[in-house]
């Protein structure tokens, strides 16, 4: 039975596309097959060295050699994005993410999201529902929410999470603006939820 040759390279081969030298280690005279970096920003540039004079090379190399604690944690850093730059969530470079930017066809994020978005710039009609008999200290707290009079508890906590969300400093990069109309939609919330709490309590007049 004949014996199935491979030409597979072997670890520990000469390199096939070394050059006829002789080794780079002084007062070697061997063939030199195998590369090695000359340094940390000579990557790409090398040392042909015999397999003795590698090993030794290689077991003796240190990447970070001459490089202080922060430089050395902020490569890692860099390499964990692969040395590409990132950004805040909720930003690409300086642009804020804007939901209306999505292309949606299929109305896949639900029509709710184009009110959300003309409610949070504040433009339109559709912005500011209609009072629809709310009590008065209840119509700038719905007001702010979005909201028409009646509202059940679950749909006032459904609003609440989707303005939060939307919102959030977190997702605008840590926008003033944003954290500021957080702060009202909080207000707003607690306002509304304290006056249905007590309407289920029959506490309301």
């Amino acid at each position: 039975m004949m014996n199935k040759r491979t030409t597979r390279h072997r670890a520990f081969d000469p390199d096939p596309n070394a050059p006829t030298r002789c080794c780079d280690m002084p007062g070697c005279d061997a063939a030199a097959g195998y590369r090695a970096p000359r340094a940390r920003d000579q990557l790409n540039d090398y040392f042909w060295f015999c397999l003795e004079h590698v090993r030794a090379y290689n077991a003796n190399w240190d990447y970070y050699r001459g490089m202080t604690p922060g430089q050395i944690e902020s490569h890692l850093r860099a390499d964990t994005a692969w040395q590409r730059p990132t950004w805040k969530m909720g930003h690409r470079g300086a642009q804020v993410f804007d939901e209306e930017d999505v292309l949606d066809p299929l109305d896949i994020l639900g029509a709710a999201r184009q009110n959300r978005a003309r409610a949070h710039r504040g433009s339109g009609p559709s912005a500011r529902p209609a009072d629809n008999g709310a009590p008065e200290p209840l119509r700038e707290p719905l007001d702010t929410l979005g909201l028409a009079w009646p509202v059940s508890m679950d749909d006032l906590k459904t609003r609440y999470k989707s303005l939060a969300r939307l919102h959030h400093p977190d997702a605008n990069g840590g926008d003033r603006a944003a954290e500021e109309r957080l702060k009202s939609i909080n207000v707003a919330y607690s306002a509304v939820r304290q006056h249905l709490t007590r309407a289920d309590a029959g506490t309301v007049g």
